[in-house]
């Protein structure tokens, strides 16, 4: 965690910017900090080591243009990832469930996948592969990127402002935040292994 806080000071806007890119618009992003990094950074500009205007402006640009990139990658790319019945990661289902996903909650989930871990990876390039149309997504993915990046950079800053040395407990937040944003895939996981056995 601490080394997450020494790339944020180090790299600054432009890693920043780098970083929220390859989480959100490269299938191998998943890994990256998401709502950590967002979190983290918000706490460091509460302290003067950062400007709260610069870490939105990257987060926004690197979201949207990471979303844009997974979108036609999917497009371009998508069904021959998705085509091989054996990956781990990029099974055919995932493809049918995304079509799924998008008839019930429409362009919306573009915006939702924006909070949720592993699926704001996924979701760009799962929309490329499903043909969402691009005018509707671009929307939504803009909408979405100034929600997540300026809604919790600023909720992080406001709770840094409001109590006085929390970006000293940064490392705490974080594990916080990382082990609330995983449980509902893990309980999504588990529901969906019991349904496999139940088959």
């Amino acid at each position: 965690m601490e080394s997450l806080i020494d790339a944020i000071l180090s790299a600054s806007y432009l890693g920043i910017f780098f970083i929220v890119f390859a989480e959100t618009g490269l299938l191998v992003g998943f890994f990256l900090p998401g709502d950590s990094l967002l979190i983290a950074a918000g706490l460091l500009a509460a302290g003067g080591k950062l400007n709260l205007g610069g870490i939105m402006a990257a987060v926004v640009v690197g979201a949207i243009l990471g979303n844009t990139a997974g979108y036609f990658i999917g497009q371009r790319f998508g069904p021959a990832v998705f085509r091989n019945q054996d990956s781990r990661f990029f099974k055919p289902e995932y493809v049918v469930e995304a079509e799924k996903f998008f008839l019930k909650y429409g362009a919306l989930a573009v915006i939702l996948a924006r909070f949720v871990p592993i699926v704001r990876t996924l979701v760009p390039t799962l929309a490329g592969v499903s043909r969402m149309p691009f005018g509707l997504y671009t929307l939504y993915n803009v909408i979405g990127a100034l929600l997540w990046g300026v809604g919790l950079t600023a909720l992080a800053y406001y709770l840094g402002q409001l109590i006085p040395d929390l970006d000293k407990y940064i490392l705490l937040i974080v594990a916080v935040v990382l082990v609330v944003s995983v449980i509902p895939i893990v309980l999504k996981f588990l529901q969906a292994r019991r349904g496999g056995v139940k088959g």
